[in-house]
């Protein structure tokens, strides 16, 4: 066997012992650090604070009703100064009437408000046992009397906040002011009144919406499209060194497509934003976070 001249040896270790390094095994770690399999779309979780909200549906009613009439019979209308849906004040004239011996009895606004419903007309006569002339809500103060589900009704309490949408009127600020104090049997529902002023005229028997906020609570939160639901309970998706960990998490309230995690995150963490059946514990991904995504 033919050796090699020791000159052309020793020229050949550097390129072996480069080889080596090359073809070797890779540091412990590196494989799972680098970015590859699908890119995900994702982000960082966030504390947030979500609303308890408890919502009754009902019917606006006047909290007090006020009607006007003349103390005496017999009298003719001569003068309309004010009609349905005008806002008055104590003491205002709302109509003039012709006295049967001459001259005229004017008809006051007994207390502040909105006129409800009004029959004064040109002609007609009036009397303190007819039809009222007009009838007022008096300082404009409403009521909607709504129903709440059984399980709902130990969470109200008086001066607690709400927000009441009226068709028609849009959103109004409420407060509860009082709780029924028995259930409708056949329907499990408890009655609240959440008292409303206006300055402008609501109609009365329309049906309205309150929501009422009845706590609060602060905790990271996630997309409702982050959460999976299934057998082996609700779990989110989160990437950790570029691979995929099915966390199980406790959730909370929902507020505007978003859900409170109670239990399972921390601040910070990165999850995927929208699960899926198709990414598994462990798979290797691409993080792409939902800011860079949407650019």
């Amino acid at each position: 066997m033919r050796h090699l001249p020791r000159a052309v040896a020793r020229s050949l270790c550097p390129a072996a012992i480069a080889g080596m390094v090359i073809f070797g095994p890779s540091p412990a770690g590196a494989e799972d650090d680098a970015p590859k399999g699908p890119a995900v779309t994702v982000l960082k979780v966030a504390k947030s604070c979500f609303s308890d909200i408890v919502e009754a549906t009902g019917t606006i009613i006047a909290r007090e009703e006020t009607s006007v009439r003349p103390e005496r019979p017999g009298l003719k209308v001569t003068e309309v100064l004010a009609e349905a849906g005008d806002t008055t004040t104590a003491g205002q004239v709302l109509a003039r009437l012709a006295l049967p011996e001459g001259g005229t009895l004017q008809v006051t606004a007994p207390v502040a408000g909105v006129i409800a419903t009004s029959t004064a007309q040109i002609g007609n006569f009036a009397s303190a046992k007819g039809e009222a002339l007009f009838t007022i809500v008096a300082r404009s103060e409403y009521d909607l009397i709504g129903l709440v589900a059984t399980s709902d009704m130990r969470k109200l309490a008086v001066n607690q906040p709400a927000t009441v949408r009226i068709a028609g009127a849009g959103d109004i600020d409420g407060k509860v002011r009082r709780i029924g104090p028995t259930v409708e049997p056949n329907i499990q529902q408890g009655m609240v009144y959440i008292g409303i002023s206006s300055q402008k005229r609501l109609l009365l028997k329309a049906s309205g919406r309150a929501l009422i906020k009845t706590g609060q609570s602060c905790n990271v939160a996630v997309p409702l499209t982050a959460v999976q639901y299934s057998s082996a309970g609700t779990v989110v998706q989160v990437i950790r060194r570029n691979r995929v960990e099915t966390k199980r998490v406790e959730v909370g309230l929902m507020s505007g497509g978003n859900i409170e995690v109670r239990d399972g995150l921390n601040d910070g963490d990165v999850v995927v934003a929208r699960a899926g059946a198709l990414l598994r514990e462990g798979d290797p991904v691409r993080p792409v976070m939902a800011a860079e995504a949407a650019k």
